[in-house]
């Protein structure tokens, strides 16, 4: 697998950085094998959204700050007949496990 960048904003990737654009996916087939390769094109923005957001899930959301910490946000709380403090804390520990799981480096 090989990946080509097109950058407008650094001439290399910096690490850390985040870059927005499109990736595509380039494929030649050849007797049915496949040569995966992908091009990032990196776009110019309409407008810089301050703190993007990450991971959107039913319970949280999870932000990026410009410094590069994350902020963890819930969403409106509902409360009702059907409403389970045990389900609600299990939903919330689950979409934590699966946003940060990506984000976090394992040490």
């Amino acid at each position: 697998m090989s990946l080509k960048t097109q950058l407008r904003s650094d001439r290399q990737a910096k690490a850390g950085k985040s870059y927005q654009g499109v990736l595509r996916r380039d494929v030649v087939c050849e007797d049915f094998l496949y040569d995966d390769h992908f091009t990032f094109t990196e776009t110019l923005p309409w407008t810089m959204k301050r703190n993007p957001r990450v991971f959107n899930g039913k319970y949280i959301s999870i932000t990026r700050q410009d410094d590069g910490t994350y902020r963890l946000n819930f969403k409106p709380l509902k409360t009702g007949e059907d409403f389970s403090v045990a389900s609600f804390a299990t939903g919330v520990a689950n979409e934590l496990l699966w946003g940060l799981e990506g984000l976090v480096e394992k040490r």
